[in-house]
């Protein structure tokens, strides 16, 4: 897909008029994407679980992409404490106490190396035309799986910067310590996907650079997790895993030690850039913001229609994974853009969100597809597009 010149893009600019019936109140005049935010959040909350601490209609690392966008929307609208403010103790309680369960079709891993490793890695039941999979004996946050303890790990990381509360922080670095002890030694470099170390795939080893470059930014210690971020990047950026085009593809071939060539998903272009703007911050130097703005740039183009609208392959068939990934995406674009105050992403922002929600809406529902009609929504299209309204909302 090809990305207009600006210049050629026609903008939206009929509002809707200040509405006096959320949930949640909101001063009339803020800007109509913090409005829009608050609406979607509202929505977000009736598939929360207050008994596990999860958002329901999704999986278990989707529920940490819910927590993280909440709190970056809090993080500048502090009405929403009014909601989040119960979810954060709730959540770090109730789900390191549920034995993980999710309720996904067949069809739900939207990638090759996704489906052929997703299925198995859970004991699975089959239950009408849906498949229960739990996982046993989960350990607090920590799992069989390097990507979803790295998720979990900056979601605490981001409820953290909000609260000050001290255990989250250490969370955070107790699931950082397993991924170092178990997981940083995986064939051809980085870290594996998974604890049975079959899989070296491109969003774990994202995620534990971030989550690295995050604890340097925040621990007392900060020198041992830096050096630990400033390793896995100089792997990263020569592993193979960014091709030619500035594009980061799923993972590697663990017997050539090359990149696999496999889909190139939004979140993987999106991961990459908030750990590069963590570490410029731990470390400054240039040109981690200039590898991030590469990396964004090409997203940017690759990944959206000619209407400058992000979107994923295979849409809208994504599947329980893959309905998250554009909101990571735009969660860390964000983090790019107040990092270098680049005016292209500002717009791209902006153009996405405005989209979201006038193309993908069914009241306050948000489907998975940006550029519309609507599909239906659950929690994890819900949080995913909720993640483009608060970094339209984030630059304003």
């Amino acid at each position: 897909m090809r990305l207009l010149p600006l210049s050629q893009i026609p903008l939206f600019t009929g509002r809707p008029a200040c509405e006096a019936a959320f949930q949640l109140p909101f001063v009339c005049g803020r800007t109509s994407f913090q409005r829009d935010a608050v609406s979607a959040t509202n929505a977000l909350q009736q598939w929360y679980n207050q008994s596990t601490g999860l958002w329901q209609t999704t999986g278990w690392w989707n529920s940490a992409n819910c927590i993280t966008t909440l709190a970056e929307l809090t993080s500048y609208d502090r009405k929403v404490e009014r909601i989040t403010s119960h979810i954060w103790p709730n959540t770090f309680e109730k789900a390191q106490n549920y034995n993980l369960r999710q309720t996904k079709s067949p069809q739900s891993c939207p990638t090759t190396v996704c489906t052929r490793r997703r299925r198995i890695r859970r004991d699975v039941k089959r239950i009408g035309n849906f498949y229960e999979e739990t996982n046993t004996n989960p350990a607090g946050f920590l799992n069989g799986f390097y990507d979803d303890e790295g998720w979990w790990g900056l979601a605490w990381i981001k409820v953290y910067d909000l609260t000050k509360q001290p255990q989250y922080l250490q969370a955070a670095t107790d699931i950082f310590e397993d991924m170092v002890r178990t997981g940083a030694n995986a064939t051809c470099g980085g870290i594996w996907w998974d604890k049975k170390k079959q899989h070296n795939v491109a969003i774990s080893n994202e995620l534990f650079l971030h989550l690295a470059a995050s604890l340097a930014n925040r621990k007392p210690n900060g020198d041992y997790y830096l050096a630990w971020a400033q390793r896995q990047w100089d792997w990263f950026g020569q592993s193979g895993l960014i091709n030619s085009e500035n594009l980061i593809n799923d993972g590697i071939n663990i017997t050539t030690c090359k990149n696999n060539g496999q889909e190139v998903w939004s979140y993987n272009q999106g991961v990459i850039l908030g750990a590069l703007v963590e570490l410029h911050t731990a470390a400054p130097d240039a040109r981690l913001l200039t590898r991030a703005r590469q990396i964004a740039t090409a997203a940017m183009r690759k990944l959206s229609d000619r209407n400058g609208i992000l979107h994923d392959p295979r849409e809208p068939n994504l599947g329980g994974d893959g309905y998250q990934f554009k909101g990571v995406f735009m969660r860390n674009l964000l983090a790019l853009q107040r990092a270098t105050g680049d005016e292209a992403i500002k717009t791209y922002l902006e153009r996405n969100a405005q989209s979201v929600w006038d193309n993908a809406r069914n009241g306050s529902l948000l489907g998975p597809v940006w550029s519309g009609p609507f599909y239906p929504a659950n929690a994890a299209t819900q949080s995913s597009a909720l993640d483009a309204l608060v970094g339209a909302a984030g630059v304003q």
